[in-house]
């Protein structure tokens, strides 16, 4: 098992992958990621976000893009994972547990003080595998969230003149 950060040549893979978790989301419909837009944002002097893969036998079979995060309560960055990915075929071999300690790593490492991320409520396997590698669930949290019409709507409502 090998995990490492994401390279150019992996874009595609990572798009793929993107993909295979919104069906298995339950949403494929949702994924309009291109590799031009990951690729920009990955490989950028300054980016946005980032990626590590996990590879088995030099084959990427799963994946973990993050973005880092600031806590005003900390005072302190912290790094919020937006996805982690692994294919059915190599799940059960460590391949996401690998990613997640990688990204624990990289926190720590950096004088970050967290990790976090959103799972959906029905996902039972992944809510067992955070469990088991010792994540505990924010409860009284709700993700919210603005798009498509309604943020263009909040939006419109912004004066610049005011």
């Amino acid at each position: 098992m090998v995990v490492r950060p994401a390279r150019p040549g992996d874009v595609d893979i990572l798009v793929a992958l993107v993909r295979e978790l919104a069906a298995y989301e339950r949403e494929p419909e949702s994924a309009r990621l291109e590799p031009a837009q990951l690729h920009a944002a990955l490989f950028t002097s300054a980016p946005s976000v980032f990626a590590h893969v996990a590879e088995i036998d030099r084959e990427v079979v799963g994946m973990a893009i993050w973005f880092v995060t600031f806590s005003t309560w900390t005072g302190r960055h912290g790094l919020h994972l937006e996805d982690l990915y692994v294919r059915p075929g190599a799940r059960g071999r460590g391949a996401g547990r690998a990613l997640v300690a990688r990204l624990a790593r990289t926190a720590l490492d950096a004088g970050w003080t967290r990790v976090e991320w959103s799972v959906l409520d029905w996902n039972e396997p992944a809510l067992r595998f955070y469990r088991s590698i010792g994540s505990r669930p924010m409860d009284g949290w709700t993700v919210h969230r603005l798009d498509g019409s309604t943020l263009a709507t909040l939006a419109a409502s912004d004066d610049p003149g005011r």
